[in-house]
């Protein structure tokens, strides 16, 4: 890991999106699938993502996040994904949104993958950073 020990504290947030491609009639069954709604636990799973990222990334230094929000919504194609990740820290939090982006995209193909078989993960990239003197 970099050593970032002498770095000042600051408020960072960094903000992810990506997007699962789908069959229209595979949108509209999200929230009904035999393993339940899949949109509630890719949205639990991506939480949960950003707060074991360092456990998933070997260098990724271990955060206490202050707040962590994921949001999917169904459109024309398929399912888009947004998560925001905000820390106080030495380092910034743009693995944590792109890492709950990666994990509730995955989530919602494991659920849905039994009635559609094209599904696809498209376009997760980190769309903002911010940085604060605290």
């Amino acid at each position: 890991m970099v050593d970032v020990g002498g770095k000042p504290l600051s408020r960072r947030r960094a903000v992810a999106r990506g997007r699962v491609a789908m069959a229209a009639a595979t949108g509209e069954r999200l929230r009904a699938l035999p393993k339940g709604d899949a949109l509630t636990v890719a949205r639990i799973a991506g939480i949960q993502a950003a707060k074991r990222t360092s456990d998933l990334i070997p260098l990724c230094h271990p955060l206490g996040l202050t707040l962590v929000e994921v949001e999917l919504a169904v459109e024309a194609g398929g399912v888009a994904i947004e998560a925001v990740a905000e820390t106080t820290a030495q380092t910034g939090v743009e693995m944590e949104a792109l890492t709950a982006v990666a994990v509730a995209a995955l989530t919602v193909v494991d659920m849905a993958k039994a009635i559609d078989r094209e599904l696809r993960i498209e376009e997760i990239a980190l769309v903002s950073k911010t940085k604060e003197p605290v």
